[in-house]
């Protein structure tokens, strides 16, 4: 039997517990896109990642996420199987690509935590191979955070029922079938061996500098609530959110076309 200490403490009875979703969504993308931008002001890089069980809904929190954000300022990355030159590299050679630039945010669907994931369960990786990553990712994050970089690492977790209960939503669904492949159900096969990678994961890569987030996501809403109120929180700290000062010389600019 796997070891879930840390996936068993999550309560997935948690859910959104407002009254306007719509209005409480918006007004936190709102909130988001004001703290990015003073981000981008002060030249603040931010990744934020996302990492999660099959069908728990990482791609809706992430449209969520970026739906405010100015696209010259963030950048969404898909990261499915290496191909190319990126398997003749560490696999780390690929993420370095695509770290932010000075002032912008990163966003990982899925991220270098294959390695120790699904690498690890599907026998891509050798275990000397997966084994010695967990420090290999904490010392990659730690000179990103030594570096300014703030790391936001998201683990969506939902239960094996509701799982099932997706994947046949996503097979009933016309516009949402091509989401569901032969891939999903293996995986699902092997949850508990997953779980197991899962735990090694949390246990062995949250540390001070780049913790992770569990967020329980039976409740899609919920969850994507939760992850847009743990990005403002966290990308707030320490930035100065006032709006920047307007020269003199703008002002009057201002003042002569409300003259007309």
């Amino acid at each position: 039997m796997a070891k879930t200490k840390h996936l068993d403490a999550v309560d997935l009875g948690v859910g959104y517990g407002g009254k306007d979703y719509a209005k409480d969504l918006q007004k936190l993308q709102r909130e988001l896109m004001a703290v990015h931008l003073a981000r981008f002001r002060g030249g603040h890089r931010t990744i934020i990642l996302f990492e999660g069980w099959d069908a728990a809904g990482k791609g809706g929190c992430i449209k969520r996420l970026v739906h405010y954000l100015d696209p010259r300022m963030c950048r969404v990355w898909p990261i499915a199987a290496p191909v190319g030159r990126e398997k003749d590299h560490h696999y780390l050679y690929r993420f370095w690509q695509r770290l932010p630039e000075l002032g912008c945010m990163a966003v990982f669907d899925r991220s270098w935590y294959g390695r120790v994931l699904v690498e690890r369960v599907e026998g891509l990786a050798t275990e000397k191979e997966w084994h010695r990553a967990y420090e290999e990712i904490n010392e990659f994050e730690r000179m990103l955070t030594d570096d300014g970089v703030l790391i936001i690492k998201f683990f969506l977790h939902v239960s094996a029922e509701e799982q099932a209960s997706r994947f046949i939503k996503r097979f009933e669904d016309p516009v949402k079938r091509w989401k569901l492949t032969e891939a999903d159900f293996h995986n699902r096969s092997l949850r508990p061996i997953y779980a197991e990678a899962i735990e090694d994961m949390l246990e062995k890569t949250s540390t001070g500098n780049a913790p992770w987030q569990i967020i329980p996501a039976e409740s899609k809403k919920g969850a994507r609530i939760a992850v847009l109120q743990k990005c403002i929180e966290e990308m707030s700290k320490g930035i100065d959110l006032s709006p920047p000062e307007i020269s003199t010389e703008i002002e009057n600019l201002i003042r002569a076309l409300e003259a007309g």
